[in-house]
């Protein structure tokens, strides 16, 4: 006995659902002897009656029961399987965990999250602050699948792969003198009261280095732990502040005026994960929305 083929269980389904030859061919959008042909061309092939004519209507016979509850299983585990796909593509019953330096964290995370929402709509996005010292073991006890960060990741278990770069900023409160000025240079800065973070800290060693590298022996005279801190205490007057573009990517930022940093400077950004981990598709995808949104916020012009 031959098997069944997909095509002729489609077709048998069809008189099951019309009753007719003539409603099977129109479900399927064929011609109807080709549907009367095929149904008989199976009936003889299994040595089996599949239906019943009775009054112009196509009966499933009592004796193919079981191949009917077969088939009507068949479509219902298509069905699920369809509905299950659908729920995947909108993102249902899953979740995306990563985590991102609070540099990126600010604005850009926001930017790319709503990117991601647009696609996956029903998604469930879990998102982690994390300063480098912490990303290691979130990425090594798996708590999440992928962390954004404004410094490598010096670890054998982690991958690291730079995504974008961008310059140093200016940062001042509104009405400072150094406003009028197109541009700073860290000599313009010597004498002003300077916020920064630490530079232990790998992100803190980045703003100073502008000034280490020009010879200038600078002096805090404040300090926050992250980099809205920093823009916090200068936006209440309490200074000035070196800060990556990616902190401050906000069209309109009261309290505050940007400028560009007159000498060479730059801040990369890594996606990091677990060596040899696979991301899910939603990690993947929300890698390229943090790609692109990271390229347009560094090279977007400066607003006052």
């Amino acid at each position: 006995m031959r098997d069944i083929t997909l095509r002729q269980i489609e077709v048998i389904r069809a008189v099951m659902l019309r009753g007719t030859i003539m409603g099977a061919a129109e479900y399927l959008g064929v011609s109807a002897p080709g549907v009367s042909r095929l149904i008989k061309h199976t009936e003889e092939t299994l040595n089996l009656r599949l239906f019943e004519r009775r009054s112009g209507l196509f009966v499933p016979s009592v004796e193919a029961q079981t191949v009917f509850d077969q088939i009507r299983a068949v479509y219902k585990g298509v069905e699920n399987l369809q509905l299950s796909l659908e729920s995947l593509q909108k993102g249902e019953n899953v979740q995306l965990a990563f985590a991102s330096a609070p540099s990126v964290a600010q604005f850009i995370a926001a930017r790319a999250l709503r990117n991601v929402r647009s696609r996956f709509p029903d998604l469930y996005i879990d998102l982690n602050i994390l300063k480098i010292e912490e990303t290691v073991d979130y990425l090594l006890l798996e708590r999440g699948e992928f962390v954004i960060m404004s410094s490598k990741v010096d670890n054998p278990g982690i991958e690291t792969e730079e995504i974008a770069a961008t310059t140093l900023v200016c940062v001042l409160p509104e009405g400072h003198p150094l406003a009028e000025k197109d541009e700073i240079s860290v000599h313009d800065l010597v004498n002003e009261p300077l916020v920064g973070v630490d530079p232990d800290d790998p992100y803190g060693a980045l703003l100073v280095k502008p000034f280490l590298d020009h010879g200038i022996d600078m002096q805090h005279s404040m300090r926050g732990r992250f980099a809205q801190t920093v823009v916090s205490l200068v936006r209440h007057g309490l200074g000035v502040a070196l800060i990556d573009r990616f902190s401050v990517a906000e069209v309109y930022m009261p309290g505050i005026v940007r400028r560009p940093l007159k000498e060479a400077s730059c801040i990369r950004s890594y996606v990091v994960k677990k060596q040899g981990r696979v991301l899910s598709s939603f990690a993947e995808y929300a890698i390229t929305q943090f790609r692109k949104e990271l390229v347009l916020a560094a090279t977007e012009p400066l607003s006052s």
